[in-house]
Order: structure tokens, then sequence, then C-alpha cells
């Protein structure tokens, strides 16, 4: 699955952060949010930022109300 590759390529780069890192942020005064490689790969996904669309598909439903009778 694509998601798992790029999940897997980011964490490799990008892993949870140190708990020193989670203290610091939680001490100074300025807002910081870490973000890990899966919740990296999550928002790229999302925000279409730094990947393409390869494929799509089209899932369809049966529309009931076309086979109701009047």
């Amino acid at each position: 699955m694509i998601v798992a590759f790029l999940y897997a390529t980011l964490k490799r780069s990008i892993s949870n952060f140190s708990q020193d890192a989670r203290r610091f942020v939680d001490r100074i005064e300025k807002k910081i949010v870490l973000i890990d490689g899966e919740q990296l790969t999550q928002l790229m996904i999302e925000y279409n930022v730094g990947v393409a669309v390869e494929e799509s598909y089209i899932v369809k439903k049966i529309d009931l109300d076309y086979f109701e009778e009047a």
C-alpha cells in the first residue's frame, strides 16, 4: 500500500521524539507541536503536500430510488 510505503520511508528519517525533546516543548512559552513520521505522513496525504495521485477508483452504489414504483 502506498500509505504504508510513504510512512516507512519517512519513519527512517523521522521517528518518535526523545523524552528530553518532549520536556523541552512542555517548558517553553511558545507553542511547538511535535509531529512524528506517522502524523506527518497522514498530514501530507490529507493536504496533498509532497504526494501525487497515481490511481483513483470510482465506487458506485445502487440507486434504490430508481427502482421504486411511482
